[in-house]
């Protein structure tokens, strides 16, 4: 009996103890070995109500209702930071599809908030487009320095607007000082922009080595600076330009001529020894030099220059500032009589009709020369067949003949009136031309996009340089950008919100009173008024500021900062690979047999 019960405590010890531990037990139970386990610990295997048992005081012990309420806590504060995460900082390729959290606000800062919202999508989305450039489309807004963008985008569009361009994903600034002067001209401007290289004051196509007006130095070849436009011919690419000034106006001369002073668009206005010593006048050099015969498409104005003793009429005059040819020239014929002689397609244009009836898709070379002088401002021109072209017109008709080559093409396109009317003091006429330069950017992306080209093409738009033009007052929102910004508190004299630091007969005095003319009686609206200036002087001159530079398309992305205005000639070479950074003739081969 003593031995049955020395049995009997030590069975009761035994399953005390498994009791205590039931939790180990259960993750044993998982494992299929109890049976096993209680065996070999000399007991018997349990019953199945007594399993039931012990698994019911498990799920209701301390130990795992907190594991469990410990895991659920975790676990939803993963799903709260992986949301977190991937709402605000992951997958921003996709914005569009990305939420935000939605507050409630005065409707005073909810739409700006909206605003902010819609912009971050916007850059969120912004992709890089690193591929090759087959083509480039340069836009030229000449004078059009920040202030004008400004004014022009509220007269255009009011404040909350925004001009075609200023919707290009990347844009940077130009610093417009030239070699030798902290205020440039167009010509040394252009030479930088075309070229990569900064050139003197009032030089064009030529480096510093060249001082204004310096004819010997300026025939010294190691002197020239090339141009994209050159670069992009040797590479056997269509070229163009198209410009409502004169064709052989600074900027367009930047791109084919070399010349050491921008006045000798002519014979008439060139020194004689400078003629004697063999240079070339300007409209000599794009008719008779290399570069200036391969350009596929020149249009624009300066028939005075081409053709001697050309008259004016109202609806086109001579440009008296410039001078024009008298020495019996008939260059318009010379560039037809070169051209039959290559045996190519070529044609002639001179008003409206003729432009829309040119068969571009089958023609290779335009000369369009539709005016004696600069082309007429786009609010003056006659829309008739016998009127003159607007920018917008001869840039589509451009891109149709250059784009009959598999080799891509280089356009560079100038809205050079918006110069014009600021060297006047005639604000509005600059603001309506830079909206014309707007409509002729909408158009072409809209030709691009249709052609299946916008996302190989790299369309650029700049500026030369400034002007003064300035932005002034407290003026309400909404207020007409022509209108008055307010009154002087020394004078007691309204002032326009729109003034200039220099110009031709801005600083306006009443002499009765000694004192400025009050601007409020006159109608600053329209289209001849003179804005009032801080200066007098001959002309308007330019500004000095940085200009914008907005890019979008193949290799748009390399427009990122504050730049030399030179940069950008280095940045189409690079996209186009032409100049120095042309393909070898291994990479050439390669990139035919297996285009990207």
């Amino acid at each position: 009996m003593a031995a049955t019960a020395t049995t009997t405590t030590t069975t009761t010890t035994d399953h005390g103890k498994l009791s205590d531990v039931g939790l180990i037990e259960v993750q044993l139970d998982s494992l299929d070995s109890t049976h096993n386990f209680a065996t070999s610990n000399g007991g018997t295997p349990r019953s199945k109500s007594q399993q039931d048992q012990l698994q019911k005081n498990v799920f209701k012990s301390k130990v795992f209702i907190i594991a469990v309420s410990f895991s659920s806590v975790l676990m939803i504060a993963m799903c709260i930071g992986f949301l977190v995460h991937y709402e605000f900082a992951g997958d921003v390729s996709d914005m569009e599809t990305v939420a935000f959290w939605h507050v409630q606000l005065p409707a005073q800062q909810q739409v700006w908030y909206d605003r902010g919202i819609d912009e971050l999508k916007l850059a969120l989305n912004r992709e890089l487009n690193r591929r090759r450039a087959k083509n480039v489309v340069l836009f030229v807004g000449d004078g059009m320095g920040p202030n004008t963008v400004t004014a022009a985008r509220i007269y255009g569009y009011k404040e909350e607007g925004l001009l075609s361009w200023e919707r290009f994903p990347h844009m940077g600034l130009l610093k417009t000082y030239c070699a030798d002067k902290q205020v440039p001209d167009s010509f040394s401007t252009a030479t930088a922009l075309f070229g990569g290289v900064k050139a003197n004051y009032e030089t064009g196509g030529v480096d510093a080595n060249v001082p204004l007006a310096n004819c010997s130095a300026s025939l010294n070849e190691a002197n020239h600076v090339q141009t994209i436009l050159n670069w992009a011919q040797v590479d056997g690419m269509r070229t163009g330009f198209v410009t409502t000034t004169r064709v052989t106006h600074a900027t367009p001369a930047a791109l084919y001529a070399h010349v050491a002073d921008r006045r000798w668009e002519s014979e008439a206005t060139m020194p004689a020894d400078a003629q004697q010593q063999g240079c070339l006048d300007i409209a000599r050099q794009l008719v008779q030099h290399a570069t200036g015969r391969q350009i596929n498409v020149i249009m624009g104005g300066g028939r005075q220059m081409l053709v001697s003793n050309v008259s004016g009429s109202d609806s086109d005059p001579l440009d008296t500032w410039a001078g024009h040819s008298n020495d019996g020239r008939n260059l318009i014929k010379d560039w037809t009589d070169y051209k039959n002689e290559q045996g190519v397609s070529h044609a002639v244009v001179q008003n409206n009709g003729e432009l829309r009836h040119l068969d571009g898709q089958n023609t290779d070379y335009v000369l369009g020369i539709f005016a004696n002088g600069h082309l007429k401002y786009d609010h003056e021109r006659d829309h008739s067949d016998a009127g003159m072209p607007s920018l917008t017109n001869m840039t589509l008709k451009a891109l149709e003949v250059l784009g009959n080559s598999d080799k891509g093409y280089l356009l560079v396109v100038e809205a050079g009136m918006i110069d014009q009317a600021h060297h006047r003091g005639h604000a509005r006429k600059a603001l309506s031309e830079v909206l014309a330069l707007d409509e002729a950017v909408q158009a072409v992306q809209a030709y691009l996009k249709e052609k299946d080209q916008l996302d190989e093409t790299l369309l650029i738009v700049t500026a030369d340089h400034s002007h003064s033009l300035t932005i002034n007052g407290h003026p309400e929102r909404g207020a007409n950008i022509l209108g008055m910004a307010g009154t002087s508190k020394t004078e007691g004299t309204p002032f326009t919100t729109l003034t200039y630091g220099t110009s031709y007969k801005g600083f306006q005095v009443d002499a009765k009173g000694m004192q400025r003319q009050n601007p409020a009686l006159s109608d600053t609206t329209d289209w001849e008024y003179t804005q009032q200036a801080a200066i007098n002087t001959n002309e308007n001159l330019h500004g000095g500021s940085d200009v914008t530079i907005h890019a979008r398309g193949a290799m748009s992305y390399l427009f990122h900062g504050v730049h030399e205005q030179s940069y950008v000639a280095h940045v189409i070479s690079y996209a186009l690979r032409i100049g120095r950074f042309r393909d070898s003739t291994i990479a050439e081969s390669l990139a035919e047999l297996m285009p990207l």
